[in-house]
């Protein structure tokens, strides 16, 4: 059994209801969601919007292998009514938004996927929620604790 860790963001309709009902596909596809952060109230980050985010992080145990996790997340995310992924750093508002951050202490760079999230320590909407649920979790690339990274990115902001 993995954990994977999952950011979630939304900037469109009833934020609150987005982030229950992938919360809620994420535990009934990709399995049971053992931790869930409290929901952070965020500004948009790379790009403009008068819609602000609601954010939170969430990790679930899986049997799952970490590309089958990101097809399901594609999938949630496609059905809750996102019609566009990111692509070379364009962002725009979504009704749902997930990132898979990390898959246990697995390091992978495919076309299709990059673990860790490669721009999770760039970010304090993830860093924040991600270090509330999994603070002592060590990233297996930079050796630091979530919360280390967290209070590392703090310092910048």
């Amino acid at each position: 059994m993995a954990k994977v860790y999952l950011g979630l963001g939304t900037n469109m309709g009833d934020k609150e209801a987005n982030l229950r009902t992938a919360v809620r596909l994420i535990n009934d596809r990709i399995g049971k969601v053992t931790s869930l952060s409290s929901f952070y109230r965020t500004a948009p980050w790379g790009f403009v919007s008068d819609n602000d985010f609601l954010n939170a992080a969430a990790c679930s145990e899986t049997l799952l292998d970490p590309l089958e996790v990101l097809h399901l997340t594609q999938a949630i995310e496609k059905e809750m009514g996102r019609t566009a992924k990111s692509v070379e750093r364009m962002y725009s508002d979504r009704p749902i938004d997930i990132d898979l951050l990390m898959y246990d202490d697995t390091v992978m760079q495919t076309p299709e996927l990059t673990l860790p999230h490669p721009l999770m320590g760039e970010r304090s909407f993830v860093m924040d929620p991600l270090a509330e649920i999994a603070g002592e979790m060590v990233h297996p690339v930079s050796g630091l604790t979530m919360e280390e990274m967290r209070k590392r990115l703090a310092q910048f902001i």
